[in-house]
């Protein structure tokens, strides 16, 4: 009544050699493929005059003004765009919105010196009142 699975017949030897030799799919090597190359940068890493005017002037009517954003748009290293930031803050030119450890966010400073001055106005109409 219980039938056992029958197993296929053996391969001959000279066959088994045969498969061997033509290989089939699995005779032919993987070919790696080619890794893209990322392009080199030449940063700017000193200021030329040039640079540090045009920097001067454009640099302060931007609204978001980060490492990164100065590092890409004038193609400075970052350890320069830092300096530059500093430089600017430190002359008043700009302002500090947040800084997450090495990630510096500054804005504009015409923004803050016209919300100060309607402040002080505020104050003042408040005070003759």
């Amino acid at each position: 009544t219980h039938t056992s699975p029958r197993m296929p017949p053996k391969k001959s030897k000279e066959a088994i050699a045969k498969a061997a030799q033509s290989g089939g799919s699995k005779g032919k090597k993987k070919k790696w493929s080619k890794a893209k190359t990322k392009e080199k940068v030449n940063n700017y890493v000193l200021f030329d005059e040039e640079l540090y005017k045009r920097i001067l002037s454009e640099v302060p009517k931007q609204r978001l003004i980060t490492p990164s954003n100065l590092s890409e748009r004038f193609k400075l290293s970052g350890s320069l765009a830092r300096k530059a930031i500093h430089h600017l803050h430190e002359k008043g030119l700009i302002r500090k919105v947040a800084q997450c450890h090495s990630q510096l966010v500054y804005t504009r400073a015409t923004v803050a010196k016209e919300e100060e001055e309607k402040e002080k106005e505020a104050k003042e109409t408040k005070e003759t009142k």
